[in-house]
């Protein structure tokens, strides 16, 4: 008897010889071009099955964009420089690295009077996009406010995402095994065999993403009697995060 196993693709083969043959083969939710190929064994059940595991999400992220515009392209880059260390400075108020902020590229852009038949030049326009990634959801609520009362963005988006992926995706996959397994031992019971050891896998998993939240903000200036919508803070529960598996297994029957 022969085994090889190769951990990183999640395979072992087998060879034995047995003069009894009986192969059988069951899949659940699996179309046939996401099948390996694989030889059928004497004496052997191969399956496939589904599982999942629902983790909460370990990092929120706001994104938003920076615009300025002014009639030189160094007052409107000046302005928008002025508008992204103001997001680091909400972030420092909040007892956060201002590094958290990811600032994008700043892309400037010529502003023209279109009504104009000369299509005259009236200004330059800088825009810039900011991702902040927030691992202490109870900060969500403030820096959303504060950024809001800043007048830097009118719109918001928050989502939330699982960064620390490896112990629910090894949770889905055992979940997905145990479906697999229970599929082997039935088909073995109906045909009045016992389910041996596993003797092939292939292992695939996949995250469901969270929607993205767009979420409008009143800017504080001009609507300082209007009170703002609350965003969601530490009490907030967010969406959990879904890891799914798919697992094929060759079990040997007895």
């Amino acid at each position: 008897m022969t085994k090889n196993i190769n951990h990183r693709g999640h395979r072992v083969a087998q060879r034995c010889s047995v003069p009894l043959f009986i192969a059988i083969f069951l899949s659940a939710h699996l179309s046939a071009q996401e099948h390996p190929s694989l030889t059928a064994l004497p004496n052997t059940v191969y399956v496939g099955a589904d599982g999942k595991y629902e983790a909460n999400p370990d990092t929120a992220i706001i994104e938003f964009s920076i615009s300025a515009q002014e009639e030189t392209s160094g007052a409107a880059y000046d302005r928008a420089s002025k508008q992204a260390e103001q997001v680091r400075q909400i972030l420092r108020s909040n007892g956060l690295d201002p590094k958290l902020a990811q600032v994008g590229y700043y892309a400037i852009q010529p502003v023209y009077d279109y009504k104009n038949p000369k299509r005259k030049l009236v200004g330059y326009r800088v825009n810039t996009t900011v991702s902040v990634k927030l691992k202490d959801f109870a900060k969500i609520g403030p820096v959303l406010q504060q950024l809001a009362r800043a007048d830097i963005t009118d719109t918001q988006q928050l989502n939330y995402t699982l960064e620390e992926k490896d112990a629910a995706k090894s949770k889905a996959v055992e979940d997905a095994y145990r479906h697999a397994r229970d599929s082997a031992e039935a088909v073995a019971r109906a045909s009045s065999r016992n389910i041996g050891e596993l003797i092939y896998a292939s292992v695939d998993t996949f995250e469901n993403p969270i929607p993205v939240r767009p979420m409008m903000m009143a800017a504080a200036a001009p609507r300082a009697n209007v009170e703002m919508a609350q965003p969601p803070t530490g009490e907030f529960s967010p969406q959990t995060v879904t890891i799914t598996a798919h697992v094929n297994a060759l079990f040997q029957l007895k």
